[in-house]
């Protein structure tokens, strides 16, 4: 008798990266959930990725993540867990508002938190991979992007710990890529320095190569994964000396509008 497909969960799976991871996880033989706040939009990406389900999904509603587990464990035993979702306003800390603050933390942060919770408890007393998808912008200073980058470095944070804390067999994993080509990444303000720095690393990634490096992490004892990791390496260096690092963000910045200004952006 052969045995039942592994399930995964993903959120945010509408489109942009979470789209991808889901397709990439149907095309290794997985069982897919994919879950969005935008319900219709979740339902025609499953419909067209050959997803198992489709949810309506606001990941700050703790609940809404056990439904989202119940479903996939239908489909196959949870032995994965993608949380994708997030938002990215751009913008100083003054320039924000209220209520784009508590969007970011809410959505980016709490919603990280309880899907892990909510993977944890699915994956029972099995084994299983939780993947946060975090950012380049979490490991450093990132003006311009002040409050959505700490949302990020804690995702981070919380994944080392997590991972630590959690039983044998459970792993917790942290993808932070660099730029990469999603509506969010349009949709930010073209003049802003956040948008500048975003386009300082060079080429901006596509969403099938971080799926694929996403999916990569399931398995694995990799605990944080950067993307490229030439560019992780310099943002850990900078961490380091984040006053001096200061001083070099208008030659970063400068570098980022040239390269925007030669792709047409």
């Amino acid at each position: 008798m052969m045995s039942p497909m592994k399930s995964a969960v993903v959120t945010g799976g509408a489109r942009g990266i979470g789209r991808g991871i889901a397709t990439e996880l149907v095309g290794r033989g997985w069982s897919v959930v994919v879950t969005d706040v935008d319900g219709a939009a979740a339902e025609a990406t499953a419909a067209e990725v050959g997803a198992v389900a489709g949810l309506a999904h606001d990941v700050r509603d703790p609940q809404a993540h056990a439904h989202a587990a119940r479903v996939a464990a239908e489909h196959g035993p949870l032995r994965a867990w993608f949380n994708n979702a997030g938002v990215g306003d751009d913008g100083t800390l003054a320039d924000l508002a209220e209520d784009q603050v508590r969007r970011l933390v809410e959505v980016n942060l709490l919603g990280m938190l309880w899907g892990m919770r909510a993977a944890m408890e699915g994956f029972g007393a099995g084994v299983g991979d939780v993947v946060n998808v975090a950012s380049l912008s979490g490991l450093g200073p990132v003006p311009g992007y002040s409050t959505y980058a700490a949302t990020k470095a804690a995702i981070v944070s919380a994944s080392m710990s997590v991972n630590a804390e959690s039983p044998r067999g459970v792993r917790v994993h942290a993808l932070c890529p660099d730029g990469v080509q999603t509506a969010l990444l349009d949709g930010q303000d073209p003049r802003g320095l956040g948008a500048a720095l975003v386009h300082s690393g060079g080429r901006i990634l596509s969403v099938e190569e971080v799926a694929a490096q996403a999916v990569d992490l399931v398995g694995s004892r990799r605990v944080v994964r950067t993307l490229p990791a030439w560019r992780g390496a310099i943002m850990r260096a900078v961490s380091l000396a984040p006053g001096a690092a200061s001083a070099g963000t208008a030659l970063f910045a400068a570098q980022g509008r040239r390269a925007m200004k030669r792709s047409g952006g």
